[in-house]
């Protein structure tokens, strides 16, 4: 079975890298074999990673990549196929949030928001795959939707619309590209406990919240370690459209 989902072949590209999930992915494609390209705009944490990586013995490289800065997409990734190769999967994870509620949020929330989560993936999908047709190579993208892409929580209403638009795109996508022997699929995660959050699960409002989710607790980011191999990795060649969700039964509320 371990055959089944090696990555040791493949040549990864993982956005949002610096930190969160999107480093988290990033340590496993590497430890379990991949050619790893870390992709954000905070370079200096990406150097800090690609260090760490190589000193565990496995390949990776820092791109600086702003998916926001559609113009600046194609250079990044010649950038990260200059590094390592053409690239063969793409973890189109790069996203934030701002909460706030919708009566509150400004044009300019709006736009930051999409423009990460929703319009950057996109185009940045698209480059890719321009390249693996022209390669004839069969490629494999991963978008990292959530689960309030299906469900909504009060006071992230651009992020919640977001991520159903990066769901969309999966389907939309992978019914046009199929035929190219590109499959797209979508991982969407619940509540997960990261860096960045952690504090937060600590408190009334996250005690709360943790309750909620019918497994009693919160994801470890280990949780979401399967599920990511299994899109990365040819374990997943007859899925395409597919969105797997991983949040310990949240939308079952």
């Amino acid at each position: 079975m371990s055959d089944l989902f090696d990555v040791s072949q493949e040549t990864i590209l993982v956005t949002g890298a610096s930190q969160g999930l999107g480093r988290k992915f990033a340590r496993v494609l590497a430890a379990n074999g991949a050619a790893v390209v870390l992709a954000a705009r905070q370079t200096d944490k990406l150097k800090s990673l690609e260090q760490e990586i190589r000193g565990e013995g496995g390949r990776a490289a820092a791109v600086a990549l702003d998916v926001t800065d559609i113009a600046s997409i194609a250079g990044a990734v010649d950038a990260a196929e200059a590094a390592l190769g053409p690239i063969t999967v793409l973890i189109n994870n790069a996203g934030i949030a701002i909460e706030k509620l919708a009566i509150e949020q400004t044009e300019s929330d709006w736009d930051a928001v999409i423009g990460a989560n929703l319009k950057g993936a996109y185009f940045l999908a698209t480059e890719v795959a321009r390249r693996m047709i022209a390669r004839k190579q069969e490629g494999n993208i991963v978008n990292i939707a959530s689960v309030l892409g299906t469900g909504v929580l009060k006071a992230v209403s651009p992020y919640a619309i977001s991520k159903a638009g990066i769901i969309q795109a999966t389907k939309a996508m992978a019914l046009e590209l199929a035929g190219q022997n590109i499959r797209i699929n979508a991982l969407a995660p619940g509540y997960i406990d990261t860096e960045m959050n952690h504090a937060f699960w600590s408190t009334p409002p996250g005690e709360r919240l943790a309750k909620r989710i019918p497994q009693r607790r919160v994801g470890a980011e280990s949780d979401l370690d399967g599920a990511i191999l299994l899109l990365a990795s040819k374990a997943s060649r007859y899925m395409t459209g597919s969105v797997i969700t991983v949040d310990g039964g949240f939308l079952l509320n």
